[in-house]
């Protein structure tokens, strides 16, 4: 096996072993750690690893990724796009995201869902005497 590739695998493997990760997500990160390690050892410049052609790759299970910054986050938040002088709709407007597309990660999509359909708001409560 190739040395760049194994170096890439130990990398992938400790990250692995803190957070969560999809096998699309470690395949992804193996691939451009692999790419970053051999253009290293070449003497060539390392692209950047938040290089994310396509905006929809940047939301994730566990994070969504800033495409601006390219740092992971779990929510996107007015603040930190402000630092960028973006507001939460000139992102989604930039980078091509529907308009009332959420800025976090899937896992925290789901929850917030899941919450919101337990307590059932949309109903009508009777009076409680």
């Amino acid at each position: 096996m190739d040395e760049f590739l194994k170096e890439a695998l130990e990398i992938a493997k400790a990250q692995a072993g803190v957070r969560i990760m999809t096998d699309e997500e470690i395949t992804e990160m193996v691939r451009q750690l692999s790419e970053s390690i051999r253009g290293l050892a070449e003497g060539a410049a390392p692209k950047p690893v938040s290089d994310f052609p396509d905006p929809q790759k940047a939301i994730r299970e566990q994070s969504i990724v800033c495409l601006e910054s390219g740092q992971p986050f779990k929510i996107l938040t007015k603040k930190h796009l402000a630092k960028f002088g973006l507001t939460p709709d000139e992102y989604r407007a930039k980078w091509g995201y529907r308009k009332n597309q959420p800025l976090v990660c899937k896992a925290l999509q789901r929850e917030r869902r899941k919450r919101m359909q337990e307590m059932q708001l949309w109903k009508k409560r009777g009076n409680v005497a």
